[in-house]
């Protein structure tokens, strides 16, 4: 691959339809494990024009009762700020069915046995291009929008409306991040604004406090709400579901991705929890100065506890071979389901923040896949 490229990433808002699903299902997620640690869950939602569908497979004690499970939706959907008609979708007259039921005995009796919940394979990424040690672009994109999204909650300007997407050109030489070429931005308004004071705000407020300056030149181009106008957004203007928007999740199309989603997903399921893991390794290889940049992928059958392969990609970046790489990671990290659910304390009640503004390259107690607490031991691992 040339080291002379431009590379594109992109984001989405919490308001965005997918993501209005992703975050019911993960706060459908979040109450049967403030409940029971131990529930069950794959929950799937579908949002579109005053309509709300929740479906799938749950197992918990007490049970949740579908108009608990309604009320957790229409909470979610009140918080991101769909709260009125005249913008197609609200929180309290949208129509709600609930179609959740017990979980898969089949299934089930693979995972009590500290299994896999599902065969499938998972990527984890990291690299030293950003702070957080994600690809830049796709961490600028996310920073637009949450920088965007705070500005609407603090009522900076009275226009902004929740659904909103960024999008992040960068140019690399010598395979280093060189300039910005090109940054785009819908955002859903009211028609009380016009376009050019949208742009000007975005230009002028937004785009200085979350994109490095020193990428910016006069040849960067800007694309702000390019139609002309977003007035029809959310699940009014597009039908949404869970899990539609993974490589927005992940890495914004830098490196490989396995294909499973995300949200509505309890840890049982290695989609989610060894996607996570896999991060948290390549983020500690990199951290550890072991690689500049790293991709691992591990995969699983069901009910099977150990993983059936494990690979170290560093792109020839390592200092050491992969092999060591490999083996150190296998001695360092616990790989089986139990063992990632335990470490990373995937039973809490912490998943409706990590679907919206992305799953990786975030701070905070609840991303424990964030820390770089294996460094050291990584590093002795090597060594030995």
């Amino acid at each position: 691959m040339s080291k002379n490229f431009i590379f594109t990433s992109e984001a989405v808002s919490m308001g965005h339809p997918d993501k209005v699903s992703d975050q019911i299902s993960d706060g459908v997620l979040d109450a049967l494990l403030a409940q029971d640690p131990n529930s069950r869950c794959a929950c799937e939602t579908l949002c579109t024009t005053d309509y709300l569908c929740l479906a799938g497979e749950i197992r918990t004690s007490p049970d949740l009762t579908n108009d608990d499970f309604e009320k957790i939706a229409r909470n979610v959907v009140r918080e991101i700020g769909y709260t009125s008609d005249d913008i197609g979708f609200n929180a309290d007259t949208c129509k709600v069915d609930v179609l959740l039921h017990q979980q898969s005995a089949d299934i089930a009796m693979g995972v009590d046995a500290d299994g896999a919940g599902d065969q499938g394979l998972m990527f984890g990424y990291a690299c030293d291009q950003t702070e957080e040690l994600m690809p830049l672009p796709i961490a600028l994109s996310h920073r637009i929008l949450n920088h965007l999204n705070e500005m609407r909650f603090s009522n900076d300007v009275d226009w902004l409306l929740p659904d909103s997407k960024s999008q992040v050109s960068v140019r690399y030489e010598n395979g280093k991040p060189a300039e910005i070429t090109a940054i785009v931005l819908s955002t859903q308004h009211r028609d009380s604004v016009k376009r050019d004071d949208i742009e000007a705000y975005i230009r002028e407020t937004v785009i200085p406090a979350t994109v490095p300056s020193e990428l910016l030149n006069a040849s960067t181009k800007y694309h702000v709400n390019p139609t002309g106008q977003f007035l029809i957004g959310g699940p009014h203007g597009d039908c949404g579901l869970t899990g539609r928007k993974i490589i927005v999740d992940t890495y914004g199309g830098w490196g490989r991705h396995g294909g499973g989603a995300f949200s509505g997903k309890d840890s049982t399921k290695v989609d989610r929890s060894a996607a996570y893991m896999a991060r948290y390794v390549a983020k500690n290889i990199v951290a550890a100065g072991l690689a500049t940049e790293c991709e691992v992928q591990l995969a699983y059958a069901i009910g099977v506890v150990d993983p059936v392969s494990i690979r170290v990609d560093s792109n020839g970046t390592s200092t050491v071979d992969e092999s060591r790489l490999e083996d150190a990671v296998r001695k360092v990290f616990p790989l089986n389901p139990q063992g990632i659910i335990d470490h990373l304390q995937l039973r809490r009640p912490v998943f409706r923040q990590t679907a919206e503004g992305g799953h990786f390259g975030r701070t905070g107690e609840a991303f424990t896949w964030e820390n770089t607490d294996k460094v050291e031991d990584l590093k002795a691992a090597v060594a030995g």
